[in-house]
């Protein structure tokens, strides 16, 4: 099979963000955005619902919201940039966004990435 400059073939288990992924999570990555500024952590975390709403953000994205299941707002047209800064209210590190995204413990995901620096 012949592949052109802009004809990829999809990596298995991987999540392309592109145009209409970036369509889909705009009010999502754009939330998240928002948390570059201390006041609008303090307002999402009185009310998380109502920050979701008052961005715009559909059932699928803020389910994400209330689970803090990174892997699915990527799913949901989160870009992990903005996530990062999601992540961040919570503590939640990158070896702990990591591990969501393969599915598997932190401290498993800790020791995979452990013996792949050996």
């Amino acid at each position: 099979m012949n592949v052109g400059a802009h004809d990829e073939l999809p990596i298995p288990g991987t999540y392309i963000f592109d145009g209409k992924a970036a369509m889909k999570g705009y009010a999502l990555n754009k939330m998240c955005y928002s948390f570059n500024e201390a006041r609008n952590r303090e307002e999402f975390l009185k009310d998380e619902d109502a920050y979701c709403r008052k961005y715009g953000l559909n059932e699928e994205q803020r389910k994400a919201i209330r689970e803090r299941n990174v892997l699915a707002m990527i799913h949901a047209g989160g870009c992990i940039y903005y996530l990062a800064k999601f992540a961040g209210i919570f503590g939640l590190t990158v070896q702990d966004v990591g591990a969501q995204q393969r599915g598997m413990p932190v401290e498993d995901f800790k020791k995979m990435l452990q013996a792949q620096g050996d």
